[in-house]
C-alpha cells in the first residue's frame, strides 16, 4: 500500500508575521510529525518571482522563512525540505501540464479573474499589467503537488480552485498517456485560525498591519500595544466580539486561558492590562524559538546546507519520475523501439472530471476512456460534496444511482452495465498504482 504524502509550500515574498505561524507554519510543523506520513516543504521561490522584483528581498525572505520552519520544530531529517528552484524538473513539469489543460480553465482562475476585472473597471485593456506568470500560476502549482504525487495539500478555502485545476491536470494527462499522477485532495483545515493585525483588518504585508514573527520582545510588546482597541474606559464591560486582541490571544492560549480573559473583559479589564496579557502569553511561546531563529538567521550556511541536501532528496524522487513522463509523451531515445503505444492504449482509463459553472455551482462527469460521456452530475454547492459523491460512486459503482438519485444521471444511451466497468477499470487501475 502506498504511503499517504503531505506537500505545502509558502512564497518568500516577506519576513513571516504571526498570522503566517498560527495559519500555516504551526499547523505544517504539527502536520510533520504524523506517523506513515511522508512530508514535503518547500520554498515556492518561482512563485515569489510573479510578485516581487526585488531580487535582494526574495533572498532575504527565504532565509527568514526557512529560518522560522526550522526553529518552530521542523526536522529536515525527517521530511522532504527543498527549495522550488532547486528542482529543474518542476518547471519541466509545468509545460506538459501546460498542453494538456484547457487555456479556458486559466481564464476561470481567481487572480487572473479579480486582475481583468479590475482593468475593465478602470477602462483598461483587460490584460494590462498581467503577466504570463500571474496567468500561469496555477500550472505552476500543479507541478508543484504532481512532481510528487501528494494526497493531501493544506489550503485556505480561496485555493480549493488550484487544487481543482491540479486533478484537472492529473486526469486530463492521466487520460492522454496512462495513470502516473494522483488526483490530489484540499486538507482544509476550518479550525485554523486567521488573525486580525494592528488595524482590525486579515493580518497581511498588503495592508502593512502585521507583528513579525520573531520581533524582539521588546518591538513584540510595542506592536500588541499598538493593537487598536475602542475606547471603553476601565471598568466598563468589553466585549469579545471583533476585539483583534482578543482573537490573537486565543490563537495561542488554552482553552482556560481564553475563558479567563473573556470573564476579564467582561469584568471590565482595562486595554493596557489586557494587552499586557496578551503580549506575556504570546512571548511564552515564542521566546525558546526566537533564540533558535536568531542562531540560525547569523549561520546562513547551515541553512543553505540543510537546502542542498533537501535538494537531493528531492529530486531522486523528481529525476526518475520525470524520466517516466518524459517517455509517456514521447520524448524517447530514438534508438529505442516505439512499444509505448500498446501499453499507452490499455493504460487508458474512464475519467472522473470535476469543474465550476458561471452560476457558482461545481459538477462533474464520468468519460470513458475513449471520451464518452457516461455520467453527469447536477451542480452542488461545494466541491466538497461532489467530491464525495465521486468517491461514493467510486465506492460503490452502479449501484449508487439510487443512492445518488437526483444528484446524477447516466448519458443517454449509457447502460449501467457500462458504468460499472468504468468504475471497475478504476478500482483495478489504482490497486496496480498503490501495488508499486
Amino acid at each position: 500500500m502506498s504511503i499517504e504524502r503531505f506537500l505545502t509550500g509558502i512564497t518568500p515574498s516577506g519576513t513571516p508575521h504571526l498570522g503566517n505561524y498560527v495559519g500555516s507554519i504551526r499547523p505544517s510543523v504539527a502536520a510533520s510529525l504524523r506517523l506513515g506520513v511522508q512530508s514535503f516543504y518547500f520554498l515556492a521561490d518561482y512563485h515569489a518571482l510573479i510578485k516581487v522584483d526585488d531580487p535582494a528581498r526574495i533572498q532575504r525572505s527565504s532565509l527568514e522563512i526557512a529560518a522560522s520552519w526550522l526553529a518552530c520544530g521542523l526536522d529536515p531529517d525527517e521530511v522532504v525540505f527543498y527549495r522550488q528552484s532547486d528542482v529543474p524538473e518542476i518547471p519541466e513539469l509545468t509545460w506538459f501540464l501546460s498542453c494538456v489543460l484547457g487555456k479556458g480553465v486559466l481564464n476561470r482562475a481567481h487572480a487572473y479573474k479579480a486582475a481583468v476585472d479590475k482593468n475593465n473597471a478602470a477602462g483598461l485593456d483587460a490584460d494590462a499589467d498581467v503577466n504570463v506568470g500571474l496567468f500561469m500560476y496555477p500550472v505552476l502549482m500543479g507541478a508543484d503537488i504532481l512532481m510528487f504525487n501528494a494526497h493531501q495539500v493544506p489550503v485556505g478555502r480561496d485555493q480549493v480552485q488550484h487544487i481543482e485545476m491540479a486533478r484537472d491536470m492529473a486526469n486530463s494527462f492521466n487520460h492522454r498517456y496512462g495513470v502516473h499522477f494522483v488526483a490530489p485532495e484540499a486538507a482544509i483545515e476550518d479550525n485554523v485560525a486567521t488573525l486580525p493585525g494592528l488595524d482590525g483588518r486579515k493580518m497581511s504585508k498588503s495592508y502593512d498591519n502585521t507583528i513579525p514573527l520573531f520581533a524582539p520582545r521588546d518591538q513584540l510588546q510595542k506592536l500588541i500595544s499598538g493593537i487598536v482597541t475602542d475606547s471603553k474606559a476601565p471598568g466598563e464591560p468589553k466585549s469579545v466580539d471583533g476585539s483583534a486582541l482578543f482573537q490573537i490571544y486565543q490563537a495561542f492560549a488554552s482553552a482556560e486561558e481564553t475563558k479567563n480573559l473573556r470573564q476579564a473583559y467582561a469584568n471590565g479589564i482595562g486595554w493596557g492590562e489586557a494587552k499586557q496579557i496578551v503580549f506575556e502569553r504570546i512571548d511564552q511561546e515564542l521566546a525558546p524559538m526566537r533564540a533558535a531563529y536568531e542562531a540560525l538567521m547569523n549561520n546562513p550556511g547551515k541553512i543553505e546546507a540543510i537546502f542542498q541536501v533537501g535538494a537531493v532528496k528531492a529530486r531522486a524522487i523528481a529525476t526518475p519520475f520525470m524520466a517516466e513522463l518524459r517517455h509517456a509523451v514521447g520524448l524517447r531515445d530514438l534508438r529505442v523501439q516505439a512499444t509505448q503505444t500498446a501499453r499507452t492504449v490499455k493504460l487508458a482509463l474512464p475519467v472522473f472530471k470535476q469543474y465550476r459553472e458561471t452560476d457558482g455551482h461545481f459538477y462533474f462527469k464520468l468519460q470513458s476512456a475513449e471520451g464518452k460521456l457516461l455520467l453527469q452530475s447536477n451542480g452542488f454547492a461545494s466541491p466538497k460534496v461532489a467530491g464525495q459523491s465521486i468517491a461514493t460512486l467510486q465506492a460503490e459503482g452502479a449501484s449508487a444511482l439510487a443512492t445518488l438519485a437526483g444528484q446524477v444521471q447516466l448519458a443517454k444511451g449509457v447502460s449501467s452495465d457500462e458504468l460499472e466497468s468504468a468504475v471497475q477499470a478504476l478500482h483495478e487501475a489504482r490497486a496496480e498504482s498503490n501495488g508499486k
